[in-house]
Formats: structure tokens, sequence, C-alpha cells
């Protein structure tokens, strides 16, 4: 549990993601699914999640902020901006040319992030056609819009599978190797199976140099499962997310596929993806885990450093409370700002605050932060 004066950056989380220590396994407004609904797999699963993220809508900032869960999403923003910025100073004390593999690149959220980053070669990949037309959009518009003294970085668009299709057969330059290796919140839609899951593998880490790095983040099943363990129904979640399982007590090593709906942004089926396994599959690439977090761990331990306070403030990842005149909190739901109330109360703590809902914690805790490391 922390509180910290919201001008620093620092956020008050609920009892109820406390949840976290007590772990006992390893991993929007609410569409329930049925416990005898038949799941999607298969060349179906594929493309559901290809439909699914080519039929969002891209919408403006105004948009985005009247968001139900703008802060949490703000919020996983600045844990992935903490994230690649620590990897790419790592890579930089020893390159001067970085190259990254985006892989799951999406419609280019982490563009300004390589940009900021100063990286010379990006390679963006995707499942979905529509995602990765808007992420070449994106990465056209802001190389039109820099400054002509400003060297942007050279960009590959990559259309494919990669749960399925080789990666180092499409590049252009088939010698192409990479320092980094992004995967946010993607990895997880390969553990369909142990054929697809090695492929993920073998495109995040073939084409690494020794030394480079596989970052991501990844839905934690030992939360999941623990959640749904607790849980009276096959199902769990609150206002803002939902995940369903066919059936408990019954989790194989693939294919163990749940339904995930977050408000506005995932409604698709994902899978589980047993870490330790995970770990192991990656020794075949000579990569070694390094680094392991779950999401509060890592916001407890990065949060402490001022420059990343400062860009928790700036990315607005947490909300101000008590609300004042000039704002409004994201829900009205009685209880979801219990934690911060309380919190209001120790003596000595300054307001406002920064938080976010109940709802909203409990629906980033769910995640983890990983980085592996290739060897020589």
């Amino acid at each position: 549990m922390m509180a910290e004066d919201s001008n620093e950056g620092n956020g008050t989380i609920p009892s109820g993601a406390d949840c976290l220590r007590k772990r006992k396994h390893e991993d929007d407004r609410d569409e329930l699914v049925s416990p005898s609904k038949k799941l999607d797999t298969g060349e179906g699963h594929s493309r559901k999640v290809a439909s699914h993220y080519n039929s969002l809508q891209e919408c403006g900032l105004v948009e985005r902020n009247k968001s139900r869960i703008v802060h949490m999403r703000n919020f996983n923003n600045w844990m992935k901006s903490v994230l690649i910025g620590e990897i790419l100073d790592t890579v930089r004390r020893d390159r001067r040319e970085v190259s990254v593999l985006d892989l799951g690149c999406g419609k280019g959220g982490d563009l300004l992030k390589w940009r900021k980053g100063r990286i010379s070669r990006l390679v963006c990949a995707d499942i979905a056609a529509v995602s990765v037309e808007q992420c070449q959009q994106r990465y056209d518009d802001m190389k039109r819009r820099s400054h002509p003294s400003e060297r942007i970085f050279s960009a590959e668009f990559i259309t494919a599978d990669c749960t399925k299709e080789l990666l180092s057969e499409k590049l252009s330059d088939p010698e192409q190797q990479f320092d980094v290796c992004s995967c946010q919140f993607v990895y997880h839609y390969s553990f369909e199976s142990h054929k697809q899951a090695e492929t993920m593998m073998r495109n995040a880490c073939e084409k690494l140099r020794p030394g480079g790095f596989f970052i991501g983040t990844t839905p934690d099943s030992y939360e999941l499962v623990r959640r749904l363990e607790e849980s009276d129904s096959n199902s769990f979640g609150n206002e803002v997310y939902r995940v369903t399982f066919q059936k408990k007590s019954e989790y194989p090593l693939f294919g163990c596929q749940y339904d995930f709906h977050l408000e506005g942004v995932v409604d698709v089926p994902e899978f589980l993806v047993y870490f330790p396994l995970f770990v192991e599959m990656a020794k075949k690439y000579k990569m070694r885990l390094v680094y392991k977090r779950t999401f509060h761990q890592f916001f407890e331990e990065k949060v402490k450093d001022q420059r990343n306070k400062v860009l928790l403030q700036r990315m607005q990842g947490l909300e101000q409370y008590p609300a004042d005149d000039r704002s409004r909190l994201a829900s009205d739901t009685t209880g979801e700002y219990d934690h911060a109330e309380r919190r209001t109360q120790s003596p000595g703590i300054s307001l406002p605050l920064g938080t976010m809902s109940k709802s909203e914690w409990e629906a980033t805790s769910i995640y983890l932060v990983f980085v592996f490391e290739k060897m020589a």
C-alpha cells in the first residue's frame, strides 16, 4: 500500500490490489459468456483477433479522454514508456545504432517512444492489416512533421500472423538483426498451441544480436487463475473488465482459453501463458530471463525515481483525488475510491492524491513485465 502527493506522480493503491502479495498460483461493460459457449479455436481465433483490432476505430485525444479507463490506459502506457526507455538506455551504452522489432505493433502506439529513444531502425509487424496501415500512416505523419534537423528512424511495416509465419522470410533485408524486440500485450495470443508459441518465440528472438533484449508485457496466468478459483463462477471482473473461462481446475499448458473484455479496448479470446514454460522455451534461442515483475511491483519500484514520477504526472497516468471544480472522477460508483478516501484521513498526507479507481487498479494488476537477454 502506498500513497503520495499527486504532484509527485505517486499513487494510492486500494487494498484489493494487495492480493498480488498473496498469490497462490503462477499466469467492458461486462458481456458475459455462457459457461457452455464454445470458444473460437484454430484459424477462427486468428481471424477473430485480426478482425477485432482491424475494426477498432481510430479516435482523437478528446474522445480517448472520455474513456472510463483513460487513466488506466495512460498508466499502462507509462509502464511501457519506463520499460522501453530503460532498455534503450542500456543498449545504447554499447551501440550507437539501435534496431528494434515491434512485434504486435498495433496502430503504432509506441512510435513516439522509439522516436524519443533515438533508435535508428524499426520493423513493425502485426496480424491486423488495417492496424499496420494506420501505424505506417502515423509514422509517415510523424516524419513529415519533424524538424529538418531531426533524424527520424527508418521503418518497415509487415502484416503477418507472427504465431504462424516467419518474419525472417518477410524482411526486406534477410540479414537484419535487432537490439530489442518489444512485444506489448500480445504474446498471450500465441499460446493457443505449442507450435504457435514456438513460432512467436522464434520471431521474437532469432534475429536478436548477442546482448539484445526481448521485452514485453503479458497477463499473469497465476493471478488470473487465483482470481478464477476464488470466484463463485467461471468468471470474474468488475465494471471495466471481465475474464470468463469455460471451466475451473483444468489449465493445459497450451490452448487454455478465456474470453477477455476490457471497456472499449479488448473483446477477444486469449490464452494463459504459463511463465516457467515461457522461460524454458526462450532458452532454445539463448535467452536468459533477467527481470520479471507484476505491474504492481514494477510501479512501486520505478515510481521512486523522480524522472518517472514526473513522466507519470505528465502522461496523466493517475487521476486527482479528491476532484476539484475543473475535473470529475472517472467513476461515480459507490466504493470505487474508498481506498483513496481512507488515505486522505492519514496524518501528514498532502492533498490531492494521485490514484485510480478500484476497478482500474484491479484490471491493470493482472499483468506482468518481463525482460530477457540474449547470451553469446
